[in-house]
C-alpha cells in the first residue's frame, strides 16, 4: 500500500531510501510531545538571523529599557486604573534569536494543547473517512505531525523576530513569571531607519509592552483564553480531503518537501466550520481583538501626552504596520484567522468608550471574562455600555 506517497507508511523499512525521513526519525525519537520543540527553536533561530546582524544589547540598552519600563508602570497604573501586577517585571534586553529561545518555551503550555487536540483530530477524521486501503496514514500522520507543527512554529517564531519589537507583539497570556522581552537589534534598526530618538521610541514600545502585561496580569484572563481556544479545538472538524491531497504531494525523496509544506501559508491543519465552530472562533477573535485594540489605544493616548517625538514616531510606526496584514501564529499554527482590521476595529472600540465616558470605565473590560466586549459590542461600543455601566 502506497497511500498515494510511493512508500508504506507503516513499514519501517520504508524510510531506509529517503535521506528526508531518515533524518526525521533521528529527530522524533527525541520528541515526546504534539510538537517537537527543539526542531521549532533551531528552525527559528535559523530564520532569525536572515534579517541581519543580531548583536549581544550593551549594558547601556539594558538600563534604557528598564527606565522605560518603569516610566510606562506609572503612567499606565496612572490612566486606566487597573492594579499593577503582583510580581515586579523582569527587563530583558535580548537578540532575535534570545526572543525565539524565549517564546518558544513561553507559547508551550499555550500551543501544546491545541497541538494535541490537533494531532487527535487528524487522526480521528483520517480514520472516520479515509478509505480502508489509507489506513495506515493515520498512523504515520500521528508521527509526522510533531515535526511538521515544529517546523512550523520555528518558521512562524522566526519570521516574526526578524520584525518584532517586544515580547506582546504577539498579544496573548503567558505563563510563568512576568518578564518583558524587547528586541534590541530590531530597535536599533527601526530607530536608524526613521531617524528616532531611542530613549523616546524606546518609551512608546515600553508602554505598549506594560499595558498588556496589566492586562494579562488580571487573575481570569489566562484562564479564559485558554477556555475558548480548547473549546474551539475541542470539536474542531478537519478537512480530511484537503490534508490527504496535500500530503499526497509529499515526496520522501525531496529534502525540501516537509520545509515546503511547513512554510505553506495556508497553515498545516484545514478546518471544515460550521455555524458553531464560527461562534467559538468569534469569542476567541473579540479577545483577541479587544486585548491588542486597548494595548494599542493606551500606548497611543500615553505616548501622544508623554513624548515630545510622538507625531514622528506615530508616522513611523503606521508604515511599519502597513505590511501586517494578520497575526501568523494563530493564522498558520491554529486557523484561527486574525487579520488587521480586526485589531483596528479593538483600537476604535477603545477611542469611542473614552470619547463618551473615560479610561477608567473603559478599563472595566477587564474586570472579569462576562465584561469583555463581543464582537457586536466591539462594533457598536454603546450596546457594551449599556450592558456593564
Amino acid at each position: 500500500m502506497s497511500g498515494g506517497f510511493g512508500f508504506d507508511p507503516g513499514d519501517p523499512e520504508a524510510f531506509k531510501d529517503a535521506p528526508l525521513f531518515r533524518e526525521l526519525q533521528r529527530v522524533m525519537s527525541a520528541s515526546s510531545g504534539p510538537v517537537n520543540w527543539e526542531l521549532a527553536r533551531q528552525v527559528g533561530v535559523a530564520n532569525a538571523v536572515e534579517a541581519g546582524p543580531d548583536l549581544e544589547p550593551s549594558e547601556g540598552d539594558l538600563r534604557m529599557l528598564e527606565e522605560a519600563v518603569r516610566v510606562a508602570e506609572l503612567h499606565v497604573g496612572r490612566s486606566t486604573g487597573l492594579a499593577a501586577p503582583g510580581d515586579v517585571a523582569q527587563v530583558h534586553a535580548v537578540r532575535r534569536a534570545g526572543w525565539v529561545n524565549a517564546n518558544a518555551e513561553s507559547l508551550k503550555s499555550l500551543l501544546e494543547p491545541a497541538a494535541r487536540r490537533l494531532t487527535d483530530a487528524i487522526e480521528r477524521s483520517a480514520g472516520d473517512q479515509l478509505p480502508p486501503e489509507m489506513a495506515q496514514l493515520s498512523g504515520f500522520l500521528r508521527q509526522l505531525s510533531p515535526l511538521l507543527l515544529g517546523t512550523q512554529v520555528g518558521q512562524v517564531l522566526g519570521m516574526l523576530a526578524q520584525r518584532v519589537l517586544g515580547q506582546y507583539d504577539i498579544a496573548v497570556p503567558r505563563s510563568g513569571p512576568g518578564q518583558l522581552l524587547f528586541v534590541v537589534p530590531n530597535l536599533v534598526a527601526f530607530e536608524r531607519d526613521w531617524s528616532l530618538d531611542p530613549r523616546e521610541f524606546r518609551t512608546l514600545v515600553a508602554l505598549h509592552e506594560v499595558t498588556h502585561r496589566f492586562e494579562f496580569a488580571q487573575g481570569w484572563a489566562r484562564d479564559r483564553f485558554q477556555e475558548l481556544l480548547d473549546d474551539y479545538l475541542s470539536t474542531l472538524k478537519l478537512d480530511v480531503e484537503a490534508m490527504q491531497g496535500r500530503l499526497a504531494t509529499l515526496d520522501p525523496t525531496d529534502p525540501q518537501a516537509l520545509q515546503q509544506l511547513a512554510e505553506s501559508e495556508e497553515g498545516l491543519f484545514w478546518a471544515d466550520l460550521d455555524d458553531e465552530q464560527r461562534l467559538k472562533l468569534g469569542r476567541i477573535q473579540a479577545f483577541m481583538a479587544a486585548a491588542e485594540g486597548y494595548g494599542d489605544h493606551v500606548m497611543e493616548a500615553l505616548g501622544a501626552e508623554l513624548l515630545g517625538t510622538y507625531p514622528r514616531i506615530e508616522e513611523a510606526m503606521k508604515r511599519y504596520r502597513e505590511g501586517e496584514h494578520g497575526d501568523p501564529v494563530f493564522e498558520r499554527l491554529l486557523g484561527v484567522e486574525m487579520k488587521r482590521e480586526q485589531y483596528r476595529r479593538g483600537r476604535a472600540f477603545c477611542e469611542v468608550v473614552v470619547e463618551q465616558t473615560d479610561e477608567v470605565t473603559l478599563a472595566r473590560m477587564w474586570d472579569s471574562a462576562d465584561a469583555m466586549p463581543s464582537l457586536p459590542e466591539l462594533d457598536e461600543p454603546r450596546l457594551w455600555l449599556a450592558r456593564t455601566v
